[in-house]
């Protein structure tokens, strides 16, 4: 079984291991982005943007967790990722998180993170990304997991050139990784 959370970086893996360190690097490039922030820092919006980075923690908890519930598991996502918050709110993941403390958001996205890596995990277990999610569109089709996990790397990849620029407006935190142990 492949243990999706100790995946490191190879210069020669094979598809499995070369995405999934992709998807690594871009949750801790988005770690370090968003980290170690108070909440004046987590609320701090960029106009005309109102985008914020405790925003985008809790947005892409919720993208972690929607990911694994709709093409992985195909179970329900729980709290706080209830219906009614987003029918009275289509924005409410960031929306609400000027709501949350720091400690709230980075549990948060940390939590989903350790669901998505579990169900990768149990998902690929005896499979690979040529198997189809447990998601079928209206025509009768079902993405492949290579779609699940690129579209997870997308994601991200997204979102953390919107932290770059926001994190840098907050304390002036540049750079593409975080620093490395020597």
């Amino acid at each position: 079984m492949r243990d999706m959370t100790v995946i490191r970086e190879s210069v020669a893996g094979d598809e499995v291991e070369m995405l999934f360190f992709a998807l690594q690097r871009a949750r801790a490039q988005f770690a370090w982005k968003c980290g170690g922030l108070d909440e004046t820092g987590l609320r701090k919006r960029l106009p005309p943007s109102n985008m914020t980075l405790g925003g985008l923690l809790k947005h892409l908890a919720r993208a972690e967790d929607e990911r694994v519930s709709t093409f992985l598991t195909g179970e329900p996502m729980g709290p706080p990722w209830l219906r009614e918050n987003f029918e009275a709110d289509p924005d409410w993941d960031w929306n609400s998180a000027a709501d949350d403390s720091p400690e709230e958001l980075y549990a948060l996205w940390r939590g989903a993170v350790e669901r998505s890596q579990a169900a990768w995990s149990r998902v690929l277990a005896d499979g690979s990304l040529d198997e189809p999610s447990v998601f079928t569109t209206e025509s009768g089709e079902s993405p492949n997991l290579r779609r699940v996990l690129v579209d997870a790397i997308e994601e991200y990849i997204r979102h953390t050139g919107h932290a770059d620029l926001l994190r840098e407006a907050v304390d002036g935190l540049v750079g593409d990784d975080p620093p490395q142990p020597s």
